[in-house]
């Protein structure tokens, strides 16, 4: 029994395993209660006629990267219908507002065997994109049955990734082979995938720099405007654990050459609101909680806390500078997606631990598209630069916006690449159809 086989045969008898893990994450509201089947494969909706593509996606980010795709798909045919999996509450929000017609969300099964092939009896795909850096065995082995073509898009391994998967090369192997064509992030990727066993890789570079900004409500943005006047203000966007505390330091350090200064927090997790205001109010600052009924800053408040869903791209349309959170975290860091802010206007700061998005921090960098701090102090001073310099500030978002005009036709590339694969599928579902 090789370690795929392995793999599937445990994953089978753990049933109960993952119906309490699932009944765990609805208690923590990281699952929603009334969809719930969809992660044991079952749906209430009907495949829809024609070509149905499946494009999995992990969580936010990879959906978002994956928009401007599946809005291509389904310009590319009237015929054509999307299906996309992700496995997390606010990426399944994020595309209930923002998929386009003809595409429809359903969360993502679980991988356990049963599960997932009952998810692809009953949709049947004709091909697969898929986003995700994790390789779920049961899922690519049941594509593989099927003989779906599969498309790995955006495919990047991380240090660790690769490591782990260099211990168990001909398993990965065996998982790679599944993919018709692999589109890399980077050369380093590339030649990663390569060493496992990977065929037909070709780099891309990274969706991340097409992927549409973030919306905002400009209905909610001017009485923000309005609350906050003239007032200098920046922005620790998609923090996580001791990022607050940093900022009430930051903040505290800064105030005596900027009274009226305001610090706004859009935590990663809003759930931690509480325990995100407790941390900010021993730093003796007045603090406010947006909350779901928006209220507003006043001229007295120093510490906005934004905890509410889906508003990060109107705080980074209000904000000229953001920190880029999950670099100074207690968590080891590991860093967020600062193209986000870049693309709504903002300069770009960020710290020493971004190595999940290293490349992209890394290009931005010496584009002078984004500043790297390596302590809070170091921080504090270039707050201060950005925030006290208008010109500093208006050529770091120059910098920025050329930077990513540079970026443009990345999903071009990646529409000649899927395009080949699709197109016979295509014109082979419009003879059947004429036939019928």
């Amino acid at each position: 029994m090789n370690m795929l086989d392995f793999y599937q045969l445990a994953t089978a008898r753990a049933e109960p395993v993952l119906i309490s893990l699932l009944n765990r994450r609805i208690r923590n509201g990281k699952e929603e209660a009334e969809r719930i089947d969809e992660r044991k494969g079952i749906t209430p909706l009907h495949r829809p006629g024609g070509v149905l593509i499946h494009l999995h996606a992990a969580s936010v980010g990879e959906a978002q990267s994956g928009l401007i795709i599946i809005d291509r798909l389904v310009k590319s045919s009237p015929d054509l219908q999307v299906l996309v999996t992700t496995g997390t509450v606010t990426s399944a929000r994020m595309m209930k507002n923002n998929l386009p017609p003809r595409a429809f969300h359903q969360f993502a099964p679980l991988d356990h065997p049963e599960w997932v092939k009952r998810f692809y009896d009953h949709w049947k795909p004709d091909m697969v994109l898929w986003m995700e850096s994790e390789l779920w065995p049961n899922m690519l082995r049941q594509i593989e049955a099927r003989k779906i073509p599969a498309v790995l898009v955006n495919a990047r391994l991380s240090d660790r990734s690769y490591k782990r998967w260099r211990y168990v090369k001909s398993a990965a192997q065996e998982l790679l082979k599944i993919f018709t064509i692999i589109l890399t992030q980077t050369e380093k990727d590339a030649t990663r995938f390569k060493f496992l066993g990977a065929r037909n890789v070709w780099v891309m570079d990274n969706l991340k720099f097409s992927a549409k900004p973030l919306d905002f409500d400009d209905a909610k943005l001017k009485p923000l405007t309005a609350a906050i006047g003239n007032r200098p203000l920046w922005l620790y966007a998609s923090t996580h654990k001791g990022e607050e505390a940093m900022a009430c330091r930051i903040h505290e350090r800064l105030k005596a050459a900027m009274p009226d200064l305001l610090t706004i927090i859009v935590p990663r997790h809003p759930m931690r609101r509480y325990e995100i205001k407790g941390v900010c109010l021993k730093s003796k600052l007045n603090v406010v909680l947006r909350g779901e009924e928006h209220v507003l800053p006043a001229q007295d408040t120093d510490i906005y806390i934004a905890d509410t869903m889906g508003e990060l791209g109107l705080f980074y349309r209000l904000a000229p500078v953001a920190c880029i959170g999950r670099c100074f975290s207690d968590d080891g860091g590991g860093g967020h997606n600062p193209i986000e802010a870049a693309q709504l206007n903002c300069a770009v700061l960020y710290g020493p631990r971004v190595q999940y998005q290293q490349a992209i921090f890394d290009e931005m960098q010496e584009a002078n598209a984004a500043l790297q701090v390596m302590d809070e102090f170091e921080f504090s001073r270039a707050l201060h630069d950005v925030l006290t310099n208008a010109q500093r500030l208006e050529t770091s978002r120059k910098a920025a916006a050329t930077f990513l005009k540079g970026k443009e036709n990345i999903v071009d590339r990646a529409m000649d690449s899927i395009m080949p694969l699709l197109t016979p599928i295509i014109e082979a579902d419009r003879l059947k159809r004429g036939k019928a």
